[in-house]
């Protein structure tokens, strides 16, 4: 299975966001997000990237079907969620793009897409005129019940593209975890890279 990388803005990216929802459902289900999701909140969060001028979807396709995707904004369009993580900051969330989701389907992993999902959203950024990139990453206790045994986590993906956790900078966002019988809030801690 040979993956193609492609960079949607505008028109394809509309196109893609009810793919890219599906994604997310199926892919976040997995820990560490534990995600029980559907279909109509999804089509409400992706929202954002319709209205936003800098948004990105960078898809994974095998053929023409969408395997994965990465998405991206302007962090000032998110400002509303994350203005209580910045706020003890001393940097400014219009100088950072925000790389959000990248979502995979197992079956394409190990092929270099984790690579290519960064990279086209920091070119995008770079081309938007910022000079750092951010992301956030789900933080759950190594003794929560569904830690699968094996679980390697990312934090060396991450640090090897120049990325370092931003000390103090943590969001708060609640979802539905597939165990639970309602939402609850979980921590988030961002990291951030000069591009």
């Amino acid at each position: 299975m040979v993956l193609r990388i492609e960079t949607l803005t505008g028109a394809a990216l509309e196109a893609a966001l009810d793919d890219v929802a599906r994604l997310r459902i199926e892919v976040f289900r997995a820990w560490p997000y534990l995600y029980d999701g559907d279909l109509a909140y999804e089509r409400d969060y992706l929202q954002s990237y319709r209205d936003s001028a800098g948004a990105v979807v960078v898809g994974a396709f095998d053929a023409d079907r969408l395997v994965g995707a990465a998405t991206g904004t302007p962090l000032a369009d998110h400002a509303d969620d994350f203005a209580a993580a910045f706020a003890q900051s001393t940097l400014n969330m219009a100088d950072i793009f925000y790389c959000a989701e990248s979502v995979l389907l197992p079956a394409y992993r190990g092929q270099g897409a984790g690579h290519g999902f960064f990279n086209a959203r920091e070119a995008h950024a770079r081309e938007l005129g910022f000079a750092k990139s951010a992301f956030c990453s789900v933080i759950r206790p190594k003794e929560h019940p569904l830690h699968p045994t094996g679980y390697t986590p990312l934090d060396p993906f991450w640090r090897k593209r120049g990325y370092q956790p931003l000390p103090g900078v943590v969001a708060e966002f609640a979802w539905k975890d597939i165990d639970q019988p309602k939402e609850n809030t979980k921590a988030l801690q961002f990291w951030l890279r000069d591009l």
